[in-house]
């Protein structure tokens, strides 16, 4: 008996290594490595495709650039898709959001959407903590395969920035910023941030976890959605933040994966993993994700369902 429950011991030990999520990782960052890593993952975007990207403040450099990301849109023939901020600054209203659209090139080498120039749509959530349902940008109708294409990198509120932030803030309307921030409290950015309505820091890491499934499970109902994060220019401040602090990683590569749990979680685990030199410190931003305590936002996408911390890293030569 007790050698038949060893073998079954082992044999479960076995399935839950061989159903690790895979992430795959190329140590390169070109406009071909984000083609490869996309090959990679076997998954072909189909139907009317969108790119969700962050344009970025218009004085902030660190941006995913137009010219890097050109041969991975062109490929899938996709639309970039962003939305407007809920705080005062170059891209919260419409008219000053396209002006950043055009200055940082976007617009010359894609078809770009606005997705809450004209309205707003409510999406179911599956996690009902916080949230009754996620507010995103009317156009999101209008796509069935989302390439959520994330800048890694630090976050003032979050702790960091990856795929789960680009699915949850990034594809709300403003409105629905102000509803994830606040935990579900308010639905407009009116009175935001005062500390009543954005008090509640874990309230908000889960919020965004369960706004990020709600888009998730929006486009697994649809044609699908991938997820690909490239790690360079990590400033402890994300590309939101008009002026960061100055980037004091080394550019690391690009990671992709069928789960944005997975990848967040091995993003930050390479953070974790770098040594400090002269050319290359983690401190600041290992500082800044546990003050914010950044990685509860991970914890709970996997506690409601969303995906596995669990992954088997791949790396592409």
């Amino acid at each position: 008996m007790k050698k038949i429950i060893m073998t079954l011991t082992l044999l479960l030990a076995v399935i839950a290594v061989n159903a690790q999520t895979k992430v795959y990782l190329i140590k390169e960052i070109s406009p071909d490595a984000l083609v490869r890593i996309y090959n990679a993952l076997g998954v072909k975007a189909k139907g009317r495709v969108c790119v969700k990207i962050s344009t970025g403040e218009g004085s902030n450099p660190n941006y995913l650039k137009p010219t890097l990301i050109q041969k991975l849109v062109d490929d899938v023939d996709g639309v970039i898709v962003e939305n407007r901020t809920a705080y005062p600054g170059d891209r919260m209203e419409t008219k000053d959001h396209w002006q950043v659209i055009h200055q940082h090139g976007f617009d010359s080498l894609f078809a770009v959407d606005l997705m809450d120039e004209y309205d707003e749509i409510r999406i179911p959530v599956k996690d009902h903590t916080h949230l009754k349902y996620d507010i995103v940008g009317g156009h999101l109708a209008n796509y069935d395969f989302m390439v959520c294409l994330n800048h890694f990198k630090g976050h003032p509120m979050g702790g960091y920035g990856g795929a789960l932030k680009n699915l949850s803030i990034g594809c709300a309307s403003r409105n629905g910023k102000a509803y994830i921030h606040s935990a579900g409290k308010i639905t407009t950015p009116d009175n935001l941030w005062t500390k009543e309505n954005v008090g509640d820091q874990d309230g908000f890491l889960e919020s965004m976890a369960a706004s990020a499934q709600a888009v998730v499970n929006y486009f697994q109902k649809r044609d699908g959605i991938i997820y690909i994060s490239v790690m360079n220019n990590m400033s402890i401040d994300c590309d939101c933040v008009a002026h960061p602090q100055p980037v004091k990683l080394k550019d690391y590569g690009i990671l992709a994966s069928t789960d944005p749990v997975a990848l967040d979680q091995a993003c930050v685990d390479i953070i974790n993993q770098q040594k400090v030199t002269a050319e290359n410190d983690p401190t600041d931003m290992l500082k800044r994700i546990d003050k914010q305590h950044g990685t509860h936002t991970i914890d709970w996408a996997q506690k409601i369902g969303l995906g596995s911390e669990k992954y088997k890293l791949i790396e592409i030569k």
